[in-house]
């Protein structure tokens, strides 16, 4: 799940520990979110970062529902073409596991080969994609362990 650190950073989860992950306007990421399940765990990057990476953990603490942003006039996410009775758009809650004790660097994941299929080196604007097993662990393991 990719957020900007200055709207709102893995810090900020830890702070907060719970958020709803609201305003995702794209189907794809959409459909992403809606596959999820309480207790999944989620990989947190921080895009329009110097240097742009994973940053840390979280897990689903709520499954997809609508977002109900989509229904505030007031709101920067509303969505006139998203009425109550057929909700276009979702989000689900995540909660903070923890912050990577070194963050995982874009540049570090494209040259990483383990890690050469993963769809945030193949399509990188998703704000949503998924991540194989295979893909969480190897990038756990580099930013706990601080190493490839």
């Amino acid at each position: 799940m990719k957020t900007e650190p200055l709207v709102y950073s893995i810090d900020d989860l830890k702070r907060d520990k719970v958020t709803s992950w609201e305003g995702v306007r794209n189907y794809a990421a959409r459909n992403n979110m809606q596959a999820m399940s309480v207790g999944d765990q989620v990989l947190i990057y921080h895009s329009n970062a110097a240097p742009p990476g994973v940053a840390g953990v979280a897990k689903v603490a709520k499954a997809a529902y609508p977002d109900h942003f989509a229904w505030n006039k007031k709101s920067r996410h509303f969505d006139e073409k998203s009425p109550e009775e057929k909700p276009r758009w979702f989000m689900v809650d995540v909660k903070f596991v923890k912050k990577l004790a070194k963050p995982v660097g874009l540049d570090e994941i494209k040259s990483t080969a383990a890690l050469k299929e993963m769809v945030l080196v193949k399509q990188g604007r998703l704000s949503v994609q998924p991540v194989t097993k295979k893909e969480f662990d190897k990038i756990l393991n580099m930013g706990v362990a601080g190493g490839g």
